[in-house]
């Protein structure tokens, strides 16, 4: 049974540290205080002595410290009267596939193409706004990390791990990845509402990525490709061994150098319905605005209902308590 009184920041709980600090330095102030007037008023007959009057220092003290109390109360944010509520989710399924090849090394962009794409992805969480994110790593093979959620902390921490190690095999396949999202990320049964986030430098092996993107069109799912690279000169790919030495990775001798393909991306993205080519490049770019840009703006539909837990809560209580001992403390101040 969920408890009717709950803290809905317990994790503030660690700064109660402040109220045995403040209780240590009122003590040594007060013996600070005592001291140093036994400096001018040393012990002796004298029954006039200014001394400190030990009652109402102490008083004064406990009205701050209830305050402090009160204030650290306030910010763990006390809640009780639990209710549950049905909110219905209006969204959209969005999909971010994300090359993992090893062209995704290369350093035309610091600090290399798939860091980049990474620390791009991260900053859409906080536009992400209810919609479902899945994310699908792909090279030679295609690998679901993470299925369609709204744990936005999960997909994170998914994302965040993300290696060139995890899609089996090398090569580059764009159109088996697409294919693979299409099959088992997106129900069949439902059409449209659906995006497709490619982040990858372009390049292919043969495996027909327009074709999957008709594919694509024909399920109503939108496509929004995002370049990455230099399209001209390109870039080696760094590989390292096991004692930490760098080299770069080789072909019948020769050294690979790996360059964005922007035509195959535009093609594919314009196959599908409103689909988009964003050429990145080795630019800076701001996918959270190209997320709200596209996403954000788009038609959503119905994602289900969804229980969630509301309280009342009652830290305004608090803090109106910790302000009329703040004024008591004012209005009465130790001797």
């Amino acid at each position: 049974m969920r408890s009717s009184f709950v803290f809905l920041a317990p994790g503030l709980f660690s700064l109660f540290w402040v109220l045995p600090l403040t209780a240590a330095l009122f003590i040594y102030g007060r013996y600070r205080k005592k001291r140093d007037l036994g400096v001018f008023y040393p012990p002796g007959p004298c029954i006039n002595s200014p001394g400190p009057r030990r009652s109402g220092e102490v008083f004064h003290y406990v009205l701050w410290l209830c305050a402090v109390l009160l204030i650290l109360l306030a910010l763990v944010r006390p809640a009780w009267n639990p209710r549950s509520v049905e909110v219905m989710q209006k969204g959209r399924d969005v999909v971010f596939l994300l090359d993992v090849s090893k062209s995704m090394l290369a350093r035309d962009i610091l600090p290399s193409r798939l860091e980049r794409a990474k620390t791009e992805i991260i900053d859409t969480i906080p536009v992400l706004q209810g919609n479902r994110v899945a994310l699908v790593v792909f090279a030679g093979g295609v690998q679901v990390l993470c299925p369609l959620t709204r744990d936005y902390s999960f997909f994170r921490r998914t994302l965040e791990e993300v290696s060139v190690y995890d899609a089996p095999s090398g090569g580059t396949m764009i159109g088996d990845a697409i294919r693979k999202v299409l099959k088992d990320v997106f129900d069949e049964r439902e059409n449209y509402f659906k995006d497709i986030f490619l982040i990858t430098d372009g390049e292919d092996h043969d495996s027909f990525p327009v074709e999957a993107a008709q594919q694509a069109d024909r399920r109503g799912v939108r496509i929004i490709a995002v370049g990455l690279g230099d399209a001209r000169q390109g870039e080696r790919i760094p590989l390292q061994d096991e004692a930490g030495t760098t080299r770069f990775l080789t072909d019948k001798g020769q050294e690979v150098w790996s360059r964005l393909n922007p035509d195959i991306l535009s093609r594919l993205a314009l196959a599908t319905p409103g689909g988009r080519y964003i050429q990145a490049g080795t630019g800076p770019f701001n996918l959270g605005d190209i997320y709200a840009r596209f996403i954000l703006e788009a038609e959503q539909t119905d994602l289900g209902s969804e229980t969630i837990v509301t309280y009342t809560e009652g830290f305004q209580v608090f803090l109106a308590a910790a302000f009329l001992f703040v004024c008591a403390a004012y209005l009465r101040p130790g001797q």
